[in-house]
């Protein structure tokens, strides 16, 4: 199947570890419930063998978990080209089919540093993402080598010890939320990387590049004098992770206070169906923001009671990652009809029949779904 991370051309540097540098470098964040001490691996002297650390230590831990913390640094790496190509201010937008599907520049060098790194280091996976990208070398600048030593940590659930990596889907949406990149809605923003198995979602990681972020509304985003900051004592950024049977890890749960029924929805794929939908569901409140990433994040911080969008247009590598988030803290997605999202590598992108996700009391939102939306959204 030809993927659409499209082709590229590697050049491997003679070290797989770079001295002074440990893997997954960035920003380190709190895993929940608890925190585990970072393990740095250094080339140490003339004896050293390149790459026989890295060989010692894959052997000790599965293919799922190995791809996990490979996934979340990547994904860190992927948050900062993001967070560079704003500060450079140069976007380089591209219009794809319509005035609300664009591209940036962005969107093209995180899938390229994702989908090189992920296929450097897990040559059978199958990748599939969201930019049909041209054949082209790729920068060793863009290729990130580093795991997250704290999710190696972590156990692998049993049901997933033995997977091989030809076994796996892995979809990946670089940028998750382009359109309001482009309008300056940064928080909106998301990088996706979705793990599926036997057609079901079980691994993700999201990246959230400007986590703290606070927008000076004075002034446009792209005066010089506007810039993209975190709040006082503020980290600029966070990684949230999840593998099912295991947890969601890097934020803390909270729920919608009871009786309340606020929704998130689509702030720029509107429709009369999609009003419909939201209006039957009787909310308190409607929240209208970009991204699939950032509506389940809303669900599993409390501050959306359900994501609620009854039309085509999202993919699954918009909600693979993202669903597994969910699942892992006991929520669920599915399209409106209340079925189950398939991942394996031959099903098509489109979620044709929508989506319906909630933390909690999925039945009271499924059972408002009006049968008018339902016939006009086919599976």
């Amino acid at each position: 199947m030809r993927s659409s991370c499209g082709r590229f051309v590697l050049h491997p540097p003679p070290c797989d570890l770079q001295p002074g540098r440990r893997p997954g470098a960035g920003h380190r964040e709190d895993l929940l419930p608890h925190s585990l001490p970072l393990l740095a691996f250094r080339c140490l002297s003339s004896s050293f063998v390149p790459g026989l650390s890295l060989l010692i230590m894959a052997s000790s831990h599965t293919v799922l978990m190995r791809l996990v913390a490979s996934a979340y640094s990547i994904a860190q790496k992927a948050g900062t080209i993001v967070r560079r190509v704003i500060a450079e201010g140069d976007l380089g937008i591209v219009q794809k089919t319509c005035a609300t599907d664009l591209q940036t520049k962005a969107d093209r060098l995180a899938q390229m540093s994702i989908c090189s790194s992920l296929a450097r280091k897990f040559p059978k996976l199958t990748i599939i993402g969201e930019e049909d990208l041209p054949f082209e070398e790729v920068d060793q600048e863009l290729i990130e080598d580093g795991q997250w030593e704290e999710i190696l940590q972590q156990p692998c659930p049993s049901q997933y010890s033995a997977i091989k990596e030809e076994d796996l889907v892995v979809w990946v949406d670089p940028l998750d939320g382009t359109k309001e990149y482009t309008e300056g809605l940064l928080d909106n923003v998301t990088v996706l990387i979705g793990i599926a198995y036997e057609g079901k979602a079980i691994a993700g990681v999201i990246n959230q590049p400007y986590y703290n972020y606070q927008n000076n509304e004075k002034q446009k985003l792209r005066e010089h004098r506007n810039e993209a900051k975190a709040g006082p004592d503020a980290v600029l950024g966070r990684t949230i992770w999840g593998v099912l049977g295991l947890g969601a890890f890097g934020f803390q749960l909270k729920e919608v206070p009871a009786g309340k029924h606020i929704i998130t929805t689509t702030r720029s794929h509107n429709s009369k169906l999609v009003t419909d939908c939201v209006t039957a569901m009787n909310p308190d409140d409607v929240l209208r923001v970009g991204g699939a990433g950032n509506k389940i994040i809303q669900l599993i911080e409390g501050k959306a009671s359900a994501y609620v969008f009854a039309s085509p247009g999202c993919k699954k590598w918009d909600t693979c990652a993202p669903e597994v988030i969910l699942h892992a803290v006991g929520g669920k997605l599915t399209d409106i009809h209340g079925n189950a999202l398939q991942y394996n590598k031959e099903v098509k992108h489109m979620n044709s029949a929508g989506v319906l996700a909630t933390l909690r009391n999925y039945d009271y939102y499924a059972s408002r779904v009006p049968e008018s939306v339902k016939n006009a959204l086919v599976p």
